[in-house]
């Protein structure tokens, strides 16, 4: 017993060996699955008489839409159904088009092609663009002399294995979209400002998101990049009332109670699969104001850690990793299949464990989050034990245990050898570590001019 808690404790167990098995077994057995559904489908419809991609539909039937000149119609929920039940059949279900009028020049785009195209192109570029980000990260801060990291062929396979990946294509959702274009912000945020803050401006499709990512860009004297994104929202505001008419807004807006009401307050799409604390609140029979003021007492704290963070000298990962995280905590508004968000952060707090070696449990609780989203929806419809957002808080404590936010960090290089990165990577770690202190000079915001 001793010696197992000691190899959970130093991450010992995850070897790189395990890690391919597991990621390999994982990858096979969701290829498995979204070929089952593929070839047991009747056209594009599965064998439970549901559209494939499920979501995917409701951005399909809102693109018709746009296409027929009706760009307000898909905000009003039973125009929006009568057309997801012409184009699906009468038995298909609900589903609802949430999203502000800044998305439907993508639905509309999509709408041009055929349904099982649109939804392979949809997938297969945005997937893309995902893996691209997860590569950058790691080409751009692994640690200087472990450069093959990003050339392992071993990440690949853990990116793409990552549980979330199959419910993002199995709901056909933007969850690969998300992911790249908040990371691919943060790899950039000190090079490029203006390019972050266009990608940052982009992610405007999921308002939600957007909570703490402005404070963050404040207290941390970067203006270049928060003026960037300002301009860009601006702008897709002012080309999406130029092309759809002003109504589209007032469409929206109103379609906004249906959202907060009955998919978020009375939980009918199911509190189960919302990753948030005031779902978790809700499910367990709270009223709606203290789910509200238990999610507000989240985003005040990550809020006020978050300031603490990107003012401190922490490692400029450990900030990314932990507003990734921050992203998908505040809102009340989350799935699991925007649990994409966690690769990054994962990715960016793994590449700080290479060059600074990794703490106690901090490679097991990775393992556990990386997992999460596999297990996270099916164990709290049975038996109403959230696990996604404990996961997501566990991580975030440990990104400011990391910094040294009112701990007393002590990182053991014998009890934490890297075997889970190459040899070679394993090797260069000592040297890597008397960089970090240079390095972190160089992109610690304290250190540099306001943006």
């Amino acid at each position: 017993m001793d010696r197992a808690r000691e190899s959970l404790r130093s991450g010992d167990w995850l070897t790189r060996e395990r890690i391919r098995i597991v990621a390999t077994a994982l990858l096979i057995a969701s290829a498995a699955a979204i070929l089952f559904l593929v070839v047991t489908a009747n056209g594009v419809i599965d064998r439970q008489g549901r559209p494939l991609g499920t979501d995917f539909s409701n951005v399909y039937a809102a693109g018709t839409y746009v296409l027929a000149g009706k760009p307000q119609a898909p905000f009003d929920p039973p125009q929006q159904f009568a057309r997801e039940q012409a184009l699906f059949g009468q038995s298909t279900q609900f589903y609802g088009w949430h999203y502000p009028p800044f998305f439907l020049f993508v639905a509309a785009a999509l709408a041009l092609m055929p349904y099982g195209l649109a939804l392979a192109v949809w997938q297969a570029v945005t997937l893309g663009l995902y893996l691209l980000t997860i590569g950058a990260i790691l080409k751009a801060f692994s640690p200087e002399s472990g450069g093959a990291i990003h050339r392992d062929p071993l990440w690949p396979l853990v990116a793409l294995a990552f549980p979330a990946v199959l419910i993002n294509i199995g709901h056909g959702q933007n969850g690969f979209l998300t992911a790249a274009l908040l990371g691919g912000a943060l790899v950039v945020l000190d090079r490029r400002p203006i390019v972050a803050g266009l990608l940052l401006g982009l992610l405007v499709y999921k308002p939600q998101y957007g909570l703490l990512i402005p404070l963050v860009l404040a207290v941390s004297g970067r203006w270049k990049c928060f003026a960037s994104a300002a301009i860009a929202v601006a702008l897709l505001t002012l080309a999406t009332t130029l092309t759809f008419g002003a109504g589209v807004w007032h469409a929206f807006l109103a379609s906004t109670e249906f959202t907060r009401t009955v998919v978020l307050e009375q939980g009918n799409t199911g509190w189960y699969k919302i990753q948030s604390v005031f779902s978790w609140a809700r499910m367990w029979g709270a009223p709606i104001p203290l789910a509200y003021a238990l999610q507000g007492a989240v985003i005040l704290g990550i809020g006020a850690a978050l300031v603490w963070l990107w003012r401190s000298a922490a490692p400029y990962p450990l900030k990314a990793a932990a507003l990734c995280l921050a992203t998908i905590l505040a809102t009340p508004y989350s799935f699991d299949y925007d649990m994409m968000v966690l690769a990054p952060a994962m990715t960016f707090i793994a590449v700080d464990g290479f060059t600074r070696n990794f703490g106690p449990w901090e490679k097991t609780l990775l393992a556990v989050l990386w997992l999460m989203p596999l297990v996270a929806r099916s164990i709290a419809q049975i038996s109403l034990i959230p696990l996604g957002v404990p996961a997501m808080l566990a991580i975030f404590i440990l990104i400011l245990q990391r910094s040294g936010f009112g701990f007393s960090v002590a990182f053991s290089g014998a009890s934490t050898t890297l075997n889970a990165v190459p040899s070679e990577v394993a090797s260069d770690n000592q040297v890597a570590a008397e960089n970090t202190a240079a390095r972190n000079t160089a992109i610690n915001p304290a250190t540099t001019s306001p943006r």
